[in-house]
């Protein structure tokens, strides 16, 4: 409801109140005029006097509230804009220590369903697909932020900056070792072999041509041949050896590669030789411009996508956004884990941040001046305190009336 609909119905609502009280001091006076003729006036006039008397005093009440009665300096009057920042402090602390808690807070956002409601929604199709437009609409201007200076400043300076900081060599021998651990360097050495396999397969006819070229005039071509093939035979029953999981040569192949991790976790030399090979290739003018291109060629290729309307990025996005909508839906368990972290984060930041908001409070009241402070709490509570008028009106009518009839019986039994 804006400011213009409270006003209006607070002043309807002042309107009827004053009106009544208006109403009841005419009562008060026909009564009065017309009683001698009419006795029974003598309840009316009762109710009447009874009525204005209580219509005064809850004017009078909300009015202090507010203002000054008449403009009169009584005490005790205008109570808000006297004590503006008094309230904005007593409010800000309210709130504070009986809002923002803990258990109110927790307990206001366990029925919240955040991620059902989520996934409900980004499995839509026109959902997932206004989210991946807009995000894709973003990419240009993300990209602009990011200049191709920046970009070559950052390989010059801030990424050889931070290579020096970092021991790559332990690091690596953590991940060579998490390798070895799960087998792959055998994958790696069958991979190799194969390699050597097939590349003698494939280069037979050059090896015969070698042999046959190395061989003395007088040789016989048939002992060139015997050569050839007993080469080749040599060759293969080796490779086929190397293959054999318990052959001597896969125990080398394991003890040099332990050697090798063990170095790189220990050895200072190791450290230097791979720091001066990353120094020598990121300091390096091509390299330096290679990536400043890559970049340059990424960041066309994302704008021009972006601007397209057949967009293959949004259309990649659109289909895992809703995929992404689709599982989560059909996963309740994830989704009672996911509301289950969203309302301890929300729970720990609000709580977390409950003086700063309610401070908020009392700063924003501490600006604003006495007659704004009242107008704007006139207006959210003042219809409410005219209907209280409204009720002091018609219960002092009720209490004089009953207090002029006790009045009667006793004067009539004690005559």
């Amino acid at each position: 409801m804006t400011e213009i609909e409270q006003a209006q119905q607070l002043s309807k609502t002042r309107r009827l109140a004053t009106g009544l009280l208006f109403a009841m001091a005419a009562l008060f006076v026909l009564s009065r005029l017309f009683q001698p003729r009419y006795p029974f006036l003598s309840f009316v006039s009762a109710f009447a006097e009874a009525a204005m008397v209580g219509a005064l005093a809850d004017w009078f009440a909300v009015t202090a509230l507010f203002r000054s009665p008449l403009n009169l300096p009584i005490p005790h009057t205008a109570i808000i804009p006297r004590n503006k920042d008094r309230i904005g402090d007593s409010l800000s602390n309210f709130l504070e220590h009986n809002f923002i808690t803990q258990e109110i807070i927790r307990e206001e956002l366990r029925p919240m369903d955040f991620a059902g409601a989520a996934a409900s929604w980004l499995s839509k199709p026109e959902n997932s697909q206004a989210v991946s437009r807009q995000i894709v609409r973003s990419v240009p201007s993300l990209l602009k932020l990011i200049e191709d200076d920046d970009v070559r400043h950052f390989m010059q300076s801030r990424l050889a900056s931070a290579l020096e900081r970092t021991e790559i060599a332990p690091l690596l021998a953590e991940l060579l070792s998490s390798l070895v651990a799960r087998g792959h360097h055998r994958a790696l050495f069958h991979h190799l072999i194969g390699m050597a396999s097939a590349a003698m397969e494939n280069n037979k006819p050059y090896i015969r041509w070698k042999i046959h070229e190395s061989s003395p005039r007088w040789m016989p071509k048939a002992v060139d041949e015997k050569v050839y093939e007993r080469l080749l035979e040599a060759i293969q029953s080796t490779l086929d050896e190397m293959r054999d999981d318990d052959s001597e040569w896969q125990t080398r192949f394991q003890r040099v590669a332990d050697d090798f991790i063990a170095k790189l976790r220990t050895s200072p030399e190791y450290e230097k030789k791979i720091d001066a090979v990353l120094g020598d290739v990121l300091g390096h003018p091509l390299v330096r411009d290679y990536a400043v291109q890559v970049w340059h060629d990424i960041k066309a290729k994302l704008v021009a996508d972006a601007a397209s309307p057949e967009s293959a990025l949004a259309a990649k996005l659109e289909q895992a956004v809703g995929a992404f909508g689709t599982e989560l839906l059909g996963d309740q368990k994830v989704q009672k884990k996911l509301n289950q972290w969203i309302r301890i984060f929300a729970t720990e930041t609000i709580v977390g941040r409950r003086q700063d908001i309610a401070d908020l409070v009392a700063r924003v009241i501490r600006k604003w001046d006495a007659e704004t402070m009242s107008r704007k709490l006139e207006l959210h509570v003042g219809r409410d305190l005219q209907y209280i008028r409204i009720n002091g009106t018609i219960v002092g009518g009720l209490v004089g009336l009953i207090l002029h009839a006790v009045t009667l019986l006793l004067w009539q039994s004690g005559a």
